[in-house]
């Protein structure tokens, strides 16, 4: 289990790949926003708050929607970024600041609390209490993230390329799974067990992008996990995903992503 501080050493490294998430990071299907405007019953116009807005990825679709949006980010560069990204948005709004710490300048509440690939790295202790908190009566709290599914005849790469990150120290436990797309976990029971949210709904995306030898590599030097590898480990990784997929006909790779959204409508009242 990542302990507190390693999930906040590991959540600051994002910062320092701000240049490239937006171009590397994949966009969620539109299904998925569609979805999340129909299930918390939003209307042009309603206010959100973000919650680790990144560079703007789902800001960006969801200001294109007519909602008016504060973002709060922690990574001095990602807000920067997000700000750049998102300028031509009038209705939005870019807060640098961790999100534990956060308060608004005035008495406000929101229509809805969301985050995208975001809201694991929230301290557990305050991120559903605090959510509550900013939502109007009312009110829902949606989170999903995107990550790594292999469906069936998805490519091979992935398993042969785990070789070498046990060579590196990086491999995974001898009880991992690659989970197929419809099977990711879903955090309904820890939602419910809050108390102070109900009416909580799931739905399941997947969706497929083909990478280059350079997209993949700069997909990777977006993962934390990446980020904070000794550069002689990333060298030989690379370096080994380069050459594999020289030898391929077409040079590139099939990743299939996965992502469970999840919205809960906010409780009357705190227990």
């Amino acid at each position: 289990m990542t302990s507190v501080d390693d999930r906040e050493q590991l959540r600051r490294t994002f910062n320092s790949a701000a240049d490239r998430y937006h171009q590397a990071r994949p966009d969620y299907p539109a299904e998925l926003f569609d979805e999340l405007v129909l299930m918390a019953g939003l209307r042009p116009g309603d206010r959100l708050l973000e919650v680790g807005c990144g560079t703007g990825k789902a800001t960006a679709a969801l200001a294109r929607r007519g909602f008016a949006i504060t973002c709060v980010e922690l990574g001095p560069r990602l807000a920067d970024q997000a700000r750049r990204n998102l300028a031509g948005f009038d209705a939005v709004q870019i807060v640098q600041s961790a999100f534990e710490s956060w308060r608004p300048s005035a008495v406000e509440s929101y229509d809805l609390v969301f985050a995208a690939t975001a809201w694991h790295w929230i301290d557990p202790a305050v991120r559903y209490r605090k959510a509550w908190e900013l939502l109007r009566p009312g009110g829902h709290l949606a989170f999903w993230s995107a990550t790594h599914v292999l469906p069936q005849g998805g490519d091979p790469f992935f398993a042969e390329i785990q070789e070498i990150y046990d060579e590196i120290g990086e491999g995974l436990p001898d009880d991992a799974v690659y989970l197929r797309p419809g099977d990711l976990y879903d955090e309904r029971a820890d939602i419910e067990a809050t108390a102070i949210f109900e009416d909580v709904q799931v739905r399941h995306f997947d969706w497929e992008i083909s990478y280059d030898a350079d997209g993949y590599i700069g997909l990777l030097n977006t993962f934390s996990g990446h980020i904070a590898m000794e550069p002689w480990q990333r060298g030989r990784l690379y370096g080994e995903i380069r050459r594999r997929l020289a030898g391929r006909p077409d040079g590139r790779l099939r990743r299939h992503w996965g992502a469970v959204l999840h919205v809960a409508r906010r409780h009357d009242s705190a227990t």
